[in-house]
């Protein structure tokens, strides 16, 4: 179990610090829903969790196999709703795979990734698309 300690710091910034390594970051409302947008939003944190999340478990499989998975970069786009109640109303990532990496790595990093845990708890509740590159 990890634990996340969140702190309202005012004029709508939170810091939360991880438990086991202390590290701190801080959030704050975007400027399209009364924030002034300095720090990533609540929801751009789990947008940044997809393809962080993609990209990490990615690395391990590519680590297990010994492939060079250096240069690989997610890019991910976050859309809300425009009508009440506000949520993500979608994720959509590019994964773009370094080109040195052949048909059947590139299948199997897509799974991988496909398979990371932030989009399993997602699935069902936000909308993902990914793509591969």
């Amino acid at each position: 179990m990890t634990v996340i300690s969140s702190s309202y710091l005012g004029h709508l910034r939170c810091q939360s610090s991880h438990g086991p390594s202390g590290s701190q970051l801080e959030s704050d409302a975007p400027i399209d829903n009364q924030g002034k947008g300095e720090r990533f939003s609540p929801t751009d944190l789990v947008a940044t969790a997809l393809s962080t999340c993609i990209l990490t478990i990615m690395g391990i499989v590519a680590d297990r196999h010994g492939w060079d998975l250096s240069g690989c970069t997610a890019r991910v786009e976050k859309q809300m709703t425009s009508e009440a109640p506000r949520k993500i109303a979608l994720l959509e990532v590019w994964v773009e795979l370094p080109a040195h990496l052949d048909a059947k790595q590139r299948k199997i990093l897509e799974k991988a990734g496909e398979n990371c845990p932030v989009k399993l708890s997602l699935e069902g509740s936000v909308p993902m698309r990914l793509h591969w590159l």
